[in-house]
């Protein structure tokens, strides 16, 4: 039982060796362990499935999802940098601009400043036809958008820099987009996540040994105690460590660490241009996924109607 146990618990872990990877199957994918049932099941991904908030600042969160494949937590990463919707400037009309910076250069970057304007408030920009001409008064916007405050997020952010008489008079027209069709329209500035550290010292490190090790991983991943007058190691948080494999740059102590992720738990971290905050934009990115879903179903339901 013991072996069994113990073979459970590294078929849960991707572990990295001095030249590769071992168990980089992904965990739902049926056949890739004999003698275990790998195919996905609603009820167990359902009791194993938990969403962990570990930081949350003004634009930035931290948190783990559990108990999901990579396809998931892919999905989930490319919907927030390209398909969670934001406001951005799309047309420059230049009435004069007399600074060094090129017309063209700079539209570039005024489109690039992240706008405070929540998108949720606006529709996208429809294709237009010769019957779509028509005549809409600007006046009242005002009435429509009462308490908006449309703005560039950042009011610091250089555009040019102007000499004495030189001025830039600019008209521009936001509209709303997403990520994919231009950079200018994704709603992060990183959206990462990486498979949850798992560090164990397979024998007791001392001494010299011990300060070595501790130098051989990010700070905070390796503790030194004090145990009977000696310098013992132990893994103190192997969350900050990003794996960098000095370790095994050390004949001494590359058979003394086993280094491993656990498979289905993966840190996402989110940083948000300032357009909305991060958890807005997270519970933004599961609607997109669950309508992603939903008209996949759909379609399976169409297909077996005919």
């Amino acid at each position: 039982m013991a072996a069994r146990r113990a073979t459970d618990e590294m078929r849960d872990r991707v572990v990295l060796g001095e030249f590769g990877v071992r168990n980089v199957h992904t965990t739902d994918f049926p056949g890739n362990y004999p003698g275990y049932e790998d195919a996905w099941d609603q009820r167990r991904f359902e009791e194993a499935f938990r969403v962990d908030v570990i930081r949350e600042e003004e634009d930035t969160l931290e948190f783990d999802m559990v108990g999901i494949d990579a396809a998931i937590a892919n999905a989930f990463r490319r919907i927030l940098l390209a398909e969670v919707p934001t406001m951005a400037v799309e047309k420059v009309f230049v009435y004069n601009n007399t600074s060094i910076v090129q017309d063209e250069i700079l539209a570039h970057r005024l489109g690039l400043i992240p706008i405070r304007a929540d998108p949720r408030l606006f529709e996208y920009r429809n294709q237009v036809y010769s019957k779509h001409m028509t005549w809409v008064p600007l006046g009242n916007q005002t009435d429509l958008f009462p308490d908006a405050d449309f703005r560039p997020v950042h009011d610091d952010i250089l555009i040019a820099l102007l000499r004495p008489g030189q001025e830039i008079d600019v008209l521009m027209h936001c509209v709303k987009g997403i990520g994919k069709d231009h950079a200018k329209f994704s709603p992060v500035a990183t959206a990462s996540y990486r498979l949850l550290p798992d560090i164990t010292l397979l024998q007791p490190v001392e001494d010299e040994a011990a300060e070595t090790l501790q130098k051989c991983f990010s700070p905070g991943v390796i503790e030194i105690q004090n145990i009977n007058g000696k310098k013992v190691a132990r893994v103190a948080n192997a969350r900050l460590d990003t794996f960098s494999r000095e370790v095994f740059r050390h004949e001494s102590l590359k058979n003394l660490v086993r280094l491993a992720r656990v498979r289905n738990h993966y840190i996402f971290s989110v940083e948000s241009t300032g357009i909305l905050p991060p958890d807005v934009l997270v519970s933004e990115a599961i609607k997109i996924l669950m309508g992603k879903c939903q008209r996949f179903l759909n379609e399976l339901d169409s297909a077996s109607m005919e």
